[in-house]
């Protein structure tokens, strides 16, 4: 798949042979699905907890007599229906990462970007470098490139003043290539690559 290179000023610098094995899967919505669950499901900390009936410090006496009160026959206070109870059945400290295998994180990676290119929601630059961090001057340039939602993946290092330019700018995500990822692909409309971004996944699936 051959692909123009464009810089941020949007005039084309060449173009690019992208690896059908990466940038030319047709996507599976299965796996993709699969692959953001199992990233959400890594975020979530699991320390929510809730007392058990074991655990509340309340009288354990039986409170009223058998009959005649009209009441329950309640044998403690520590149960959920009375405030300060416990809760029944509540949340427990636990993981709540699902297993997923390393070669199917690698191939759902692959089907993001396949899925990109295949929508025509892939953008190549020269290089996503600027003198100073300025967040006009990056947000006329994606302007220009019809970037209004978009992920940028640069090489192994960000440029420092492009990166502190557009993160003033909403809806647009910068981040090294080592953090690229399914969940932040799908999410945002246009996904841009630098060539050095792009070598460096080459090298990365080989």
């Amino acid at each position: 798949m051959k692909i123009d290179i464009q810089t941020l000023a949007a005039k084309k610098a060449g173009s690019i042979d992208l690896p059908d094995d990466i940038f030319g899967l047709e996507p599976r919505k299965d796996l993709l699905h699969r692959m953001v669950v199992w990233q959400l499901s890594r975020r979530r900390a699991g320390t929510r907890r809730t007392k058990t009936r074991g655990e509340i410090a309340r009288t354990g006496a039986k409170w009223g007599r058998q009959k005649g009160l009209g009441r329950a026959r309640h044998g403690d206070r520590k149960p959920g229906i009375f405030v300060g109870g416990a809760k029944a059945h509540g949340p427990k400290v636990r993981s709540h990462e699902i297993g997923m295998p390393k070669k199917m994180r690698a191939l759902a990676l692959k089907h993001a970007l396949s899925a990109k290119a295949k929508d025509g929601a892939l953008v190549v630059l020269d290089k996503a470098e600027l003198a100073e961090p300025k967040t006009k001057a990056v947000r006329q340039s994606l302007g220009q490139l019809g970037l209004d939602n978009a992920l940028i993946i640069d090489g192994a290092e960000v440029n420092e003043a492009f990166a502190r330019a557009a993160r003033n700018i909403p809806h647009i995500d910068v981040l090294p290539v080592q953090g690229i990822n399914v969940y932040d692909i799908l999410r945002r409309d246009k996904l841009v690559l630098t060539k050095a971004a792009v070598e460096a996944l080459q090298e990365r699936f080989q």
